[in-house]
């Protein structure tokens, strides 16, 4: 006898489902967010704004003032940009219009369990390659199943969520140059490794890129992100979005971001990346634990104890980190994001207090 379960596929019934711990903490530093609100100044612009719209009216088709001025910010041009609801949801709509039966999607582990997910809900074929166990890219490994496998997509997260590790030019032009499908560079966490891989569109048609508002820009809870790549890919991963997918809110509040960023958002990047190096420094003096150098606002750290009691020991101090020991590659790992001083601050104490 069949039931409607037997409708779903079996390979997504297979999958576990993405989620998040439901614990709670005043010092939260497990999902990689940005530990300052957006300055009271955007807010103020972005609240003026739109107020004076019609909420009657649907967003922008075309978000096409926000396409321009992402194209003045990122260095691209504006009919190579989807303005999305979250990269999240380009991820989706990429994967959308190129995984299916037969399809492959390479990407290498530990890293955004999105990607897997997604791919196999359509229907396409993972292949995976570890990283080092350094915890950086085995380019040599990802070239030799470049041309064993011929992935229709490669993902590359860069900076790589969970563990911090970077794509650099050189390697990434070889991959670009074996690979006879799309190369995408997921740069959510970008600003913080102060590198990216923009000027690389230019000279390979393959490559895609992809950014996010919710780290650096702090508007994690207004899901604004885009896709940067040939125009003639955009045209054809655009049929994949939603119609009106991106809320005239978040239109407004990405446009004031882009104006002040320079001015209001950097110093902050700045200071993540300050705080990020002086928690490497003092993690790495206690005992029973050993952080892995980071190029995001996040940091995975070694530990001779179970890392399931490193988490219940910092929960226990009102402190919410990320467990990731159920990673390929990470049983002996924790991760957190670099928080305010005050907040890493409260992290080192308890940390030393743990470790005895």
């Amino acid at each position: 006898m069949t039931t409607p379960l037997d409708i779903i596929k079996p390979a997504v019934r297979a999958l576990r489902a993405y989620t998040l711990s439901p614990h709670r903490a005043s010092v939260k530093i497990n999902q990689n967010e940005n530990p300052w609100d957006a300055p009271a100044q955007i807010k103020e612009e972005v609240l003026r704004c739109f107020a004076a719209r019609k909420w009657s009216r649907y967003p922008d088709f075309v978000p096409v003032s926000l396409h321009e001025r992402l194209a003045g910010f990122a260095g691209w041009k504006a009919d190579g940009i989807i303005a999305g609801n979250g990269s999240n949801e380009l991820i989706q709509a990429l994967l959308m219009v190129s995984m299916g039966p037969g399809k492959r999607v390479m990407i290498s582990e530990p890293t955004f369990a999105l990607y897997r997910q997604v791919a196999t809900v359509l229907g396409g074929e993972v292949v995976t390659v570890l990283l080092t166990p350094e915890l950086t890219y085995d380019v040599a490994a990802l070239l030799k199943t470049i041309e064993e496998t011929n992935p229709d997509v490669t993902i590359i997260c860069s900076p790589n969520n969970p563990t911090g590790c970077v794509i650099h030019a050189t390697d990434l032009r070889k991959l670009l140059g074996a690979s006879r499908g799309l190369v995408v560079i997921d740069e959510a966490y970008h600003e913080f490794s102060q590198q990216s891989v923009v000027p690389l569109l230019n000279e390979h048609e393959n490559l895609i890129v992809l950014r996010t508002f919710s780290k650096a820009m702090a508007f994690a809870a207004l899901r604004v992100g885009y896709l940067l790549a040939a125009p003639e890919l955009v045209t054809e991963i655009r049929k994949a979005v939603l119609p009106y997918n991106l809320n005239a809110f978040s239109q407004i509040a990405a446009e004031v971001a882009i104006e002040r960023y320079e001015a209001l958002l950097g110093p902050t990047v700045s200071a993540i990346i300050a705080e990020r190096e002086r928690l490497y420094r003092e993690i790495s003096q206690i005992r029973g634990l050993a952080p892995v150098l980071s190029k995001g606002n996040f940091m995975v750290v070694k530990t001779d104890m179970d890392p399931r009691q490193i988490f219940e020991g910092l929960l226990q101090r009102d402190i919410l980190v990320r467990d990731v020991s159920g990673y390929p590659m990470l049983r002996e790992y924790f991760r957190f994001s670099v928080g305010t001083p005050e907040e890493n601050d409260r992290l080192l104490r308890a940390l030393n207090e743990i470790a005895g």
